[in-house]
C-alpha cells in the first residue's frame, strides 16, 4: 500500500517555511517532493518579537499566526501542483508551527510530571484555517501531550532518525543544525537516545546579521576569514547547558544576541573583530555537538541548514577524528528536508493511533500519541 503525507516546518532560525511530500511503500520512505518559501522579512520581525514579552501578545501572535498558515497554504499548494497530485491524494499535513516560547522544565528545574502546570511549549499556528485553506486533515500541537507527561517536548524527530539512518552494525549519530542543534544516537542494539546539544546557526546568524546585514553566513565564507579566539569559546563552552546531560532541550530563551554580548564581555576587556566573533560561534557550535557524542559513533549524519556550511563542517569532522561526517543526502534524505519529513512522519503515527514520542529521548513519564487532529 502506497500513503503519502505532507510534513511542513519552520525552524528556530526564521529563514523560511520547508514543506515535502513523504510517501510510504511498506516499509521504504521517501521525499517525492519538495517546496520551500522564504519567510517574509516583516512575519520574521513580528515573529522574533514575539519571542519576548511584550505589549498586545495575545492579539500579535494570533495574527501572526494566520499569515503563517497562509504561507503553509501556499507550500502545500506547490507541492501538489509540482506532485501533480489532487490533494485528496494526501491523507495528512503534519503542522509544526512555529515555536515562539519553549519552556519544558518545571518548577524544580527538570521536566516533572507530577508539576505539569509550571511547563509549557508554544507553537504559532492555526491548523483549522490551515485544513479550511487546503481541504487536507491537519495535525498539530505536537510537542504538548509530551510536556504535558513530564517531557521535554524535544526533540520529536529522533523516532523518525531511527526508521530512516539506523543501521544494524554502526553506531551512528544524527545531527539536525537549525537554530538550534539537536543530536539523535542511534545504536545498533536499537537503543535511542536524543537531546539538543545547543546553538546550531542560531548564534552565527544572529551574529552575522547584526554586523553584514545578511540573515546567515552563506557557506561560512565570512566566519573563514576570523580566527577562533580561543578564551571566548572557552567562556562560552562554560555556560551549564553544555554540563547538563539528556533529555534536555533549548531555545532563544537562552541562546540569543544578550547571551553572545555576555560571553564576549565576560572573557575579553575588548571586542574581538566581528569575523573572529563568528569564527568562535562556528567552532561553539561544533564543539558542544561532538562533546556530547560518545566516542564510538562511526558515523555522523548531518541534516538541516547547518550542513551547508562548509566551515562548520570541516570544524565538525575535525573535532570527530574517528568518525565519518557527512550530509544526510548521501543517506537518501536530503540535508532540508529531513525535518519537514519528521513531521510528515508524526502525522501519520497520529493517524495510526502510535506514540511519536521516545521516553528515553525527551524523558516522558510514557510513550504518547501526539498532536490534535483537524479533520480536512
Amino acid at each position: 500500500m502506497v500513503t503519502h503525507h505532507i510534513g511542513l516546518m519552520s525552524g528556530t532560525s526564521l529563514d523560511g517555511l520547508d514543506g515535502v511530500i513523504l510517501r510510504r511503500e511498506g516499509d521504504r520512505l521517501s521525499v517525492i517532493q519538495a517546496a520551500h518559501l522564504d519567510m517574509p522579512a516583516d512575519l520574521r520581525a513580528r515573529l522574533l518579537a514575539l519571542n519576548s514579552p511584550g505589549p498586545n501578545e495575545l492579539h500579535l501572535a494570533s495574527l501572526a499566526a494566520n499569515e503563517l498558515v497562509q504561507g503553509y497554504a501556499r507550500v502545500v499548494r506547490q507541492l501538489l501542483s509540482d506532485a501533480r497530485f489532487p490533494a485528496s491524494a494526501i491523507r495528512a499535513i503534519g503542522a509544526h508551527g512555529q515555536t515562539v516560547r519553549h519552556q519544558p522544565l518545571a518548577a524544580g528545574g527538570r521536566a516533572d510530571v507530577h508539576a505539569p502546570w509550571s511547563a509549557y511549549t508554544l507553537q504559532l499556528n492555526n491548523p483549522a484555517l490551515l485544513a479550511e485553506l487546503t481541504g487536507i486533515t491537519v495535525v498539530a500541537d505536537f510537542r504538548s501531550r509530551d510536556v504535558a507527561a513530564g517531557g521535554q517536548g524535544a526533540p520529536l524527530v529522533p523516532a523518525f532518525h531511527r526508521a530512516v539512518f539506523a543501521q544494524d552494525n554502526r553506531h551512528v549519530a544524527v545531527v539536525n543544525i537549525g537554530g538550534m542543534a539537536n543530536v539523535t544516537l542511534l545504536s545498533p542494539d536499537g537503543s535511542v537516545r536524543g537531546f539538543d546539544t545547543g546553538p546550531g546557526n542560531v548564534l552565527m546568524d544572529t551574529w552575522c546579521e547584526r554586523h553584514t546585514g545578511q540573515r546567515y553566513d552563506a557557506g561560512g565564507a565570512w566566519g573563514a576569514q576570523g580566527t577562533v579566539q580561543s578564551d571566548v569559546l572557552q567562556t562560552m563552552l562554560r555556560d551549564p547547558y553544555f554540563s547538563l546531560t539528556g533529555p534536555k532541550s533549548t531555545g532563544r530563551e537562552l541562546f540569543n544576541a544578550d547571551w553572545i554580548d555576555q560571553q564576549v564581555a565576560v572573557s575579553q576587556a575588548t571586542l574581538p573583530a566581528a569575523p573572529d566573533v563568528q569564527a568562535t560561534l562556528c567552532e561553539l557550535t561544533a564543539r558542544s555537538i561532538a562533546g556530547a557524542l560518545p566516542t564510538d559513533v562511526q558515523d555522523v549524519v548531518v541534516c538541516g541548514g547547518g550542513a551547508f556550511n562548509t566551515q562548520l563542517m570541516s570544524s565538525l569532522q575535525r573535532a570527530l577524528p574517528h568518525a565519518v561526517v557527512v550530509r544526510s543526502d548521501t543517506r537518501g534524505l536530503p540535508a532540508m528536508d529531513v525535518e519537514a519529513a519528521a513531521f510528515a512522519w508524526l502525522a501519520e503515527q497520529t493517524l495510526l493511533g502510535l506514540p511519536g514520542n521516545l521516553v528515553g529521548v525527551t524523558g516522558a513519564a510514557g510513550p504518547r500519541v501526539l498532536g490534535a487532529i483537524y479533520p480536512a
